[in-house]
């Protein structure tokens, strides 16, 4: 092993953590940084964890340190098929995320004030909002969340698992609160308790399942988990934890009726929270039930597939229904968000081969789908000065063609349109439906995937709705500038993303298989 694969993963999980550290005790420790100096640490500390997560993929290091002895909890960190997708995707939308311009919330006091420019009302071209004096703790807490995100992805032991799933809790709590673009401090606050409140409820009930699985197996090691199949509990303790979990990780990705929580949550965000979320944090929820469901407790999933199913696919119908409707832009790309998210829940409850791939594939379109989408709305509402779909604006193809031709391509990937990253993953769901795994009711998954076929010609009609509302027209004011410079930057590589994913799908279904076919192979579900 080479010192750059010995040094992979320390700085893989360290950069962003240090970074984040160094600049939460500078903002409180004498004069604070100028949001140039954070900002440029931030960029470096991702722009690090971005080029050790490529190699870590590639060359495949491990570590493994002792942490609590007398629990037998290790940390031991390395990645799979299964996991290197997603590391490779908080890497990059770690550097999107510190790349995409800050823009300072307003508050009641600035809203009350004479001459105070009102929400809704378009700001002048080139008019900057000044930020405020130091940027510190905003740029430490995303750096958190991706350390924690990252070590989520990394770790092999459920312990560690949890104490980094709850790591990124409090900093997104803290971006949501602090720096939310909603218009009052009321609503970023009422958004960040119930963020708050609605992960750590899943998270408890997380922590019980794990337990639960401790006691029965004697160890926390994800692995052996894996190797053990439930073999250890029996079929209706497996069924109890099983339900325990998925209602727990259920909360996080959402699953509906779990859902309900995101939309505000997602229209309150700052825009880089809002790309951490949906392009990371909700990742977390579908691989643990991956890693901590589909693995360890086969006969559980078994059991409880078609009620799983059931909830995911009545989200794709929700969430598709309410993009119809919804008047803020930035509210129905959240609903969207769980539309496809739907997919990717029903993909795991199919069991099969196929469905786990998809799952995987699913996770990473939606993560470049939702980051495109998420930097782009926040660009649009930051500019026009709000999102509302009833306020007449200048149409994005007679004013800002780039910025049109990102929304043009985020919402035909949304939509799932063949040669484009979101096709395969809703695809593939559908097919892993209509042909399930064993133990699960053909004519109930067959309904499913009719359903979910639905869902996706209703994401056709919401998707030509905001185009015919954002894009489509003759109107030219009131004027707003284009994509440019880093944004441009940001934008075109997610549109790359897109459209590598659609048309070249095999490079990462090569990746993910042979660990997708280890688990189909310990579950028992093969074809």
């Amino acid at each position: 092993m080479s010192a750059l694969d010995g040094l992979a993963i320390p700085v893989l999980v360290l950069a962003p953590l240090l970074g984040a550290g160094w600049l939460l005790v500078a903002d409180r420790v004498g004069t604070p940084p100028s949001p140039r100096v954070s900002r440029g640490l931030a960029v470096t500390a991702a722009v690090l964890a971005a080029l050790a997560a490529g190699w870590t993929v590639w060359r495949r290091p491990e570590l493994d340190l002792a942490w609590i002895e007398s629990l037998g909890v290790r940390l031991d960190l390395a990645v799979d098929g299964i996991s290197a997708p997603f590391v490779l995707l908080t890497g990059l939308m770690a550097v999107v995320a510190t790349l995409v311009p800050y823009h300072s919330p307003l508050s009641d006091a600035r809203l009350g004030e004479p001459g105070r420019r009102q929400p809704t009302e378009p700001l002048p071209v080139g008019t900057v909002v000044p930020g405020p004096r130091s940027l510190a703790t905003y740029y430490a807490c995303l750096l958190v969340v991706v350390g924690g995100s990252l070590l989520t992805f990394l770790t092999r032991d459920a312990l560690i698992f949890f104490v980094a799933f709850e790591l990124v809790l409090i900093p997104m709590w803290v971006l949501i609160a602090r720096h939310g673009d909603a218009t009052t401090r009321a609503d970023r606050d009422g958004a960040a308790w119930r963020f708050l409140l609605f992960t750590a409820t899943g998270s408890m009930l997380m922590l019980i399942g794990i337990l639960a699985l401790w006691s029965a197996t004697g160890t926390t090691n994800l692995v052996r988990w894996a190797e053990l199949a439930g073999s250890s509990m029996g079929h209706g303790t497996q069924v109890i934890v099983a339900v325990i979990l998925l209602i727990g990780l259920g909360i996080k990705v959402p699953v509906w009726p779990l859902h309900t929580w995101l939309p505000w949550v997602h229209a309150t965000a700052p825009t880089a929270g809002s790309v951490l979320l949906a392009a990371v944090l909700l990742k977390m929820g579908a691989y643990g039930m991956i890693r901590l469901v589909a693995a360890p407790l086969p006969d559980g999933l078994t059991t409880v597939a078609p009620a799983l199913a059931g909830f995911a696919v009545t989200g794709i119908l929700w969430a598709g229904l309410a993009c119809l409707v919804e008047q803020d832009l930035k509210r129905l790309i959240a609903w969207a968000s769980i539309g496809h998210l739907g997919f990717v829940v029903l993909g795991i409850a199919a069991g099969t081969e196929t469905g786990l791939q998809a799952a995987i594939f699913g996770n990473m379109a939606h993560g470049l789908i939702a980051g495109l989408l998420f930097v782009l709305v926040g660009s649009l509402k930051h500019q026009w000065g709000g999102a509302d779909l009833a306020t007449s604006r200048a149409a994005l193809r007679e004013i800002t063609p780039r910025l049109g031709f990102a929304l043009i391509l985020g919402m035909a990937a949304a939509m799932g349109l063949p040669g484009l990253a979101g096709f395969w993953g809703e695809w593939g769901a559908l097919f892993a439906a209509w042909d399930p795994g064993p133990g699960r009711t053909v004519g109930w998954f067959r309904v499913f995937a009719l359903a979910g076929a639905l869902g996706a010609v209703l994401a056709a009609a919401y998707a030509v709705r905001v185009l015919r509302e954002v894009w489509a027209g003759d109107r030219r004011s009131p004027a707003i500038r284009d994509a440019r410079g880093v944004e441009l930057g940001i934008l075109t590589v997610l549109g790359v993303g897109i459209v590598a994913l659609g048309v070249y799908p095999v490079a990462l279904l090569d990746l993910t298989a042979p660990a997708v076919e280890g688990v189909i192979a310990t579950l028992g579900a093969g074809r």
